[in-house]
């Protein structure tokens, strides 16, 4: 099993949304090593932490799971959407998204601020990485696991 972080601003999609619809397509994704960690090492079952950013404190808030293949994002398609791409075709998808399963809330977030302060147990973690804008990062198993310790 491989785990995960997606960001998410809460104004658009939250951990509250997502256990109100339970499933829901992680689109909209257009940055292509994001793009290749769905489709390259993503498998149904994995597990992925729910990021808040953009917000008044971000933090890793909830749980989901990777419920779904990677599959064409259709929002590619549609010229009234944001993430319309007229150079993709429906026989060649340029982007791709997972389904992704409302698992748990966390009890309390764990903030930015208090991962920054582990970054030394975390090691290369890419979300405490200065700079680093990716919505899908891979986490390995011993930051999961040092995370979801500081819960």
């Amino acid at each position: 099993m491989n785990h995960w972080l997606f960001k998410s601003e809460p104004e658009e999609f939250s951990i509250d949304m997502l256990k109100q619809v339970r499933r829901e397509p992680w689109g909209g994704v257009r940055n292509y090593q994001a793009r290749n960690y769905m489709r390259d090492g993503m498998q149904p079952g994995d597990l992925a932490f729910f990021y808040h950013s953009n917000c008044a404190e971000p933090g890793i808030v909830g749980i989901c799971s990777i419920a779904g293949a990677a599959k064409a994002d259709m929002s590619q398609f549609d010229p009234a959407s944001d993430y319309f791409d007229p150079a993709s075709k429906p026989e060649a998808p340029r982007w791709l998204c997972v389904d992704v399963a409302y698992k748990r809330k966390l009890r309390r977030p764990i903030t930015l601020a208090r991962l920054q302060d582990h970054a030394a147990q975390l090691g290369d973690f890419a979300l405490t990485r200065r700079g680093n804008r990716l919505s899908v990062l891979p986490v390995t198993q011993a930051q999961w696991d040092y995370i979801l310790a500081l819960e």
